[in-house]
């Protein structure tokens, strides 16, 4: 009777390192790189990732170092509306720091929060403030919105790549 409970037991315990198994490898995040102005595709949204350069802000928002500003066309691939926002994007520098977008109205141009239907493209830029070095390596990351459902993620060179 103990060792049917041993076999048991141990047949739980195999059965849910495979489960565990399964799980990590189906969500584990797939990192795809390429360089600025290449299209990468993220989920149901194709991107085009450029550098467009640094600016001093405008009368009401003023950068504590510099904006860097990039260029961001998005078409949605999906079948679905898909939603856009700045908090997709990060700006990582050579010490693998992030920099959260800052929003602000340099622009009409500038992204907040865009749906994006089927088909659709549209072209946004987005800044971030840190203190930019023009000899340094720079990289954006773009990671999913919750609803669009996958584990890409994009890493875009933008600088001296």
């Amino acid at each position: 009777m103990a060792g049917v409970a041993v076999v048991i037991l141990f047949g739980a315990i195999i059965a849910s390192m495979v489960v565990a198994m399964y799980m990590y490898s189906e969500y584990q995040v797939n990192f795809i790189e390429t360089t600025a102005g290449e299209p990468i595709i993220v989920g149901p949204v194709e991107y085009t990732v450029t550098f467009e350069g640094t600016h001093e802000g405008d009368k009401e928002t003023k950068p504590e170092n510099t904006f860097v500003m990039i260029g961001i066309t998005a078409k949605n691939i999906g079948d679905e509306k898909t939603v856009l926002s700045g908090g997709q994007f990060h700006f990582v520098d050579e010490k693998e720091q992030k920099h959260e977008a800052v929003y602000g109205e340099f622009s009409s141009k500038d992204l907040l929060l865009e749906g994006l239907e089927p088909g659709k493209s549209v072209e946004k830029t987005t800044q971030f403030d840190f203190p930019f070095n023009e000899e340094e390596t720079y990289k954006i990351i773009i990671r999913p919105q919750k609803e669009q459902s996958t584990v890409d993620v994009a890493v875009i060179c933008i600088t001296n790549c």
